[in-house]
């Protein structure tokens, strides 16, 4: 295998697609802002004024890359955007930043996409080998080449062409002159939501974005749907037969906000009924129950509700610190823990505490918080984890990809306990994570080991 093109995982990103709607460039805008915690390290918007493409992108938060002055360059009523998370294999790399702006004779089409294709590897050699040049390591550029490979004169059969040769997760959103494609995976691992507005349409990678966009919500993309967003109105076609609904197990657990819908289910009432199920699998004597904010305090509130113990705001966290879990190397994940927590030694000092959290995965956040609580008198610290042990690679779009990286795959839960000097360890069974969403079908692969799909070289 070419080193250029061992395939390491995908970013957690977010997408954001406006159709027919004045100042398109604005509501972009907000709703990449509404998704910023889906990443943080780049953003981009590209508008389309009657064909007159447009794109602004860089490095760093949405609102240090864009205001009023730079909005008004981005002139029309359609237009897409995209926040960036740096993947292992694309780094800070700004040619990953999205979205892509293409420039062809048949007509220019811009791309943004939240996924990653586990059959990347092959379908890159496949297009280099018939003429395409690659400016990036983004499964954004792939499709798009994958597209005009497959195009005569109907775009929506070339991207269904194209689609059916993907294997993996993608929720991505492609503008042409006139149009907007909303396009999702055929087994769903990735949110993708619809919206209107005025007279016009909105989509989103999380529900959340609506409120911020002044949008009204009206269903999901489906799984294996292409959704055509033109003048004449919605128009649905599946590209797919067999589909399923495996969304990604982490999107209930961590990376969605709680305000969100996800397929029909509330983040925020999922992480409450995780925790209330892990008080009735996982109880044990304390004083205390504290969340690790944010993500984390709506399963605190079910495992105190669950047990009857006190729920209190034991740990504060700094809000203009990012998110640990997808820092992009080990080093700033570990600096970023020191920045962002701090306790609050009333609450704790003396007290047996339940620290309640979302995953372990990799065990340094873990054993700094829990260091943190018995500097601050914790008596003793009992860490209950509203999510499996996760003992295996994710090839979808988690930062997950490298299995030396986890530390569930090499230690028991007795290790583990010991290594984040823990007094009890407790994990959420995979039964409950069905149980919580009232799901028939989740991706679970990261914690049971199996993968709805073909997992390629």
């Amino acid at each position: 295998m070419k080193e250029a093109f061992k395939r390491k995982i995908n970013e957690e990103c977010g997408v954001v697609a406006v159709f027919n709607c004045h100042d398109a460039s604005e509501i972009v805008f907000y709703g990449l802002h509404a998704l910023q915690h889906r990443g943080q390290e780049g953003c981009g918007i590209v508008c389309s004024n009657n064909g007159d493409f447009k794109l602004i992108k860089g490095a760093g938060l949405v609102h240090e890359n864009f205001n009023e002055s730079t909005l008004k360059k981005l002139v029309g009523d359609m237009g897409i955007g995209h926040v960036n998370y740096p993947s292992i294999r694309g780094g800070n790399d700004v040619s990953m930043l999205q979205p892509y702006l293409f420039r062809h004779c048949d007509g220019d089409f811009a791309i943004a996409n939240n996924g990653s294709m586990v059959n990347y590897q092959e379908i890159r050699l496949f297009l280099e080998h018939n003429g395409s040049i690659f400016q990036s390591n983004s499964d954004a550029e792939m499709i798009a080449h994958l597209i005009k490979k497959e195009q005569n004169s109907n775009m929506l059969e070339a991207i269904k062409g194209a689609l059916n040769k993907l294997e993996g997760s993608f929720a991505c959103v492609i503008m042409t002159e006139d149009k907007i494609y909303a396009c999702r995976d055929k087994h769903g691992f990735k949110p993708l939501s619809l919206g209107k507005l005025n007279g016009g349409y909105v989509v989103v990678s999380e529900s959340c974005a609506f409120e911020l966009c002044v949008a009204d919500p009206i269903r999901d993309i489906e799984p294996g749907e292409i959704l055509v967003i033109s003048k004449d109105g919605l128009h649905s076609e599946k590209y797919a037969e067999d589909i399923n609904h495996h969304m990604c197990a982490m999107e209930y657990i961590y990376f969605a906000r709680p305000d969100s819908e996800i397929e029909g289910v509330n983040v925020h009432l999922y992480r409450r009924e995780t925790g209330r199920l892990l008080a009735k699998e996982s109880p044990v004597e304390a004083d205390v129950v504290v969340g690790v904010p944010d993500s984390s305090l709506s399963a605190a509130m079910g495992y105190a509700e669950e047990s009857g113990i006190p729920n209190e705001t034991g740990l504060i966290k700094n809000k203009y610190v990012g998110r640990t879990f997808i820092q992009p190397s080990q080093r700033l994940r570990e600096k970023t823990v020191r920045m962002k927590l701090s306790t609050v030694s009333a609450v704790v000092r003396g007290k047996r505490v339940i620290l309640v959290d979302d995953s372990i995965v990799r065990g340094t956040t873990s054993k700094r918080i829990v260091t943190l609580l018995k500097e601050s008198g914790a008596k003793e610290v009992h860490v209950r984890i509203c999510s499996p042990q996760m003992m295996h690679p994710c090839y979808y779009g988690v930062d997950t990809s490298n299995k030396v990286d986890l530390i569930g795959a090499f230690k028991t839960i007795d290790e583990i306990k010991e290594a984040i000097g823990a007094d009890s360890l407790a994990f959420l069974t995979v039964d409950s994570l069905y149980k919580a969403g009232k799901r028939l079908e989740l991706c679970t692969a990261c914690f049971s080991g199996l993968y709805p799909t073909k997992i390629y070289e």
